[in-house]
């Protein structure tokens, strides 16, 4: 296992990379704006379950065959940019009424669990990012690769429910006089709708990876 100057040295590595927003912290906020706490939260820890799933294709290798492969890369690249372009359309066609009456349920928190998740989980960057991020920090004379992969891994999702909850948390608070009224649900409705086909848009034009 790597040593506790290791674990502190990709602790502050990884609190530096997740200061900076990215896609999954702009779907996040955008959930938490328009449809409140509990929506931007449970996305958020479905991000991170997607993330999870990405520490442990890391650890086994499925992350460098996707990397290999320009072909599984732009399949899985435009499957992500599909389904987000997707939400941001389901987004746009919603009311603002029903869909807040629907988030009361049981259901509707699984299923903006799993969008969460699988929003994370269909973006080949992430996986790529997994891939080389965690080795820089696993020490091969300490023990097993793999294991090592999956501890830092699992602490940097850890670090990543704290920093992306907050996002959620101050975006709530934010938005929860805008979502007061109709016509700003409606006017929200819209924003997260365009957001999400933006970044839709943005990983369908993404580079892929330049082959060796």
């Amino acid at each position: 296992m790597p040593d506790a100057s290791t674990f502190l040295l990709f602790a502050a590595a990884s609190l530096a990379f997740l200061a900076i927003p990215g896609p999954s912290v702009f779907y996040i906020v955008t959930r938490s704006l328009a449809q409140g706490r509990r929506a931007g939260v449970t996305s958020m820890l479905g991000v991170q379950a997607g993330g999870l799933v990405h520490v442990v294709a890391a650890a086994i290798g499925v992350s460098a065959l996707i990397a290999s492969s320009a072909t599984a890369f732009t399949i899985v690249k435009y499957a992500g940019a599909a389904y987000l372009i997707l939400l941001g359309i389901r987004k746009l066609r919603s009311r603002g009424e029903a869909e807040e009456l629907e988030l009361g349920g049981p259901a509707s928190g699984r299923r903006l669990f799993w969008q969460g998740a699988v929003v994370n989980l269909l973006n080949p960057k992430t996986a790529l990012f997994f891939l080389a991020f965690l080795p820089q920090f696993v020490d091969p004379s300490a023990g097993p690769v793999a294991p090592q992969m999956l501890v830092l891994g699992t602490l940097l999702v850890g670090l990543g429910v704290v920093s992306d909850g907050t996002y959620a948390l101050v975006a709530a608070g934010a938005g929860r006089r805008l979502r007061e009224t109709a016509r700003a649900r409606r006017a929200l409705d819209r924003l997260s709708g365009g957001v999400f086909i933006s970044l839709g848009l943005v990983a369908a034009l993404a580079g892929e990876p330049r082959s060796k």
